[in-house]
């Protein structure tokens, strides 16, 4: 069902492109995985067209959802989601262009897309022009986005007034627990980012990023799995002991970069 639906959508004539991404695209995926379907156009296809398409194999459709990108997100008749992605493939290397060869950094998810480009499975491709973008940022990770992403995410963890710690803190001492999560996740964001970074390691998105780092990291910090469990454990119980986890978290991850 799936590979009839992207050779059918490969006919429509503003598609140069089409990409699989996601767990489905590697072997970290299950049978109740969703698809990542991932379409270079030159236009989008009208939504009336893309509805009728759709409808010979899928049994949902929320049809334009443009929550980050623009997508179709449907329920194949076999039960299995699919997200469908709508890109221009020349913003969309212009974008990875500015990160890999510019060495412009982030506060989280920098190389994700990096990532996406260079794991995703090209399923059809016109004039060739995916491949090509593949081969253009097969390259060694470079030192200059490494220094980059470390330095600016390193400050964010500690040591500076705006640093996620201190904010953590703060929060806690006013039992703000929506502001406990938020600079938590964003915590959490910088210190995966120094992680893949230090490890010249692309980033694989916010799911399973401590098997990712676990399975393919030759460098990380002591007690990095425990630490991050801990926290969560008592990260709304016993603010005490979370704040004094995270400042460990940020010792030993430093001891690492030293």
């Amino acid at each position: 069902m799936f590979e009839k639906l992207w050779r059918e959508i490969a006919e429509l004539p503003q598609v140069i492109g089409i990409a699989l991404g996601g767990s489905r695209a590697s072997e970290n995926y299950d049978e109740k995985s969703d698809y990542d379907l991932y379409l270079y156009v030159t236009a989008i296809p009208e939504d009336s067209v893309r509805r009728e398409l759709l409808s010979k194999y899928c049994s949902y459709m929320e049809i334009g959802n443009s929550f980050w990108e623009l997508e179709d997100d449907c329920t194949l008749k076999n039960g299995i989601d699919i997200d469908i992605l709508y890109r221009n493939l020349d913003s969309f290397v212009q974008g990875v262009a500015s990160v890999v060869e510019d060495g412009n950094a982030g506060t989280g998810y920098t190389t994700c897309m990096w990532h996406n480009l260079k794991t995703c499975k090209i399923l059809y491709d016109e004039k060739g022009l995916l491949k090509k973008a593949q081969e253009r940022f097969s390259v060694k990770y470079p030192a200059k986005l490494k220094e980059n992403i470390i330095s600016k995410n390193i400050k964010l963890l500690h040591g500076m007034l705006p640093s996620y710690d201190g904010q953590i803190k703060k929060a806690s001492l006013r039992n703000d627990l929506v502001a406990v999560n938020h600079r938590v996740t964003a915590f959490m964001e910088s210190y995966f980012e120094i992680i893949f970074a230090m490890n010249e390691m692309t980033h694989p998105g916010e799911k399973r990023q401590v098997m990712y780092a676990k399975k393919y990291a030759k460098i990380l910090p002591n007690r990095f799995e425990e630490n991050i469990t801990d926290l969560f454990n008592v990260l709304f119980n016993d603010y005490d002991k979370a704040n004094d986890i995270i400042k460990q978290m940020y010792e030993k991850l430093e001891k690492v970069l030293d």
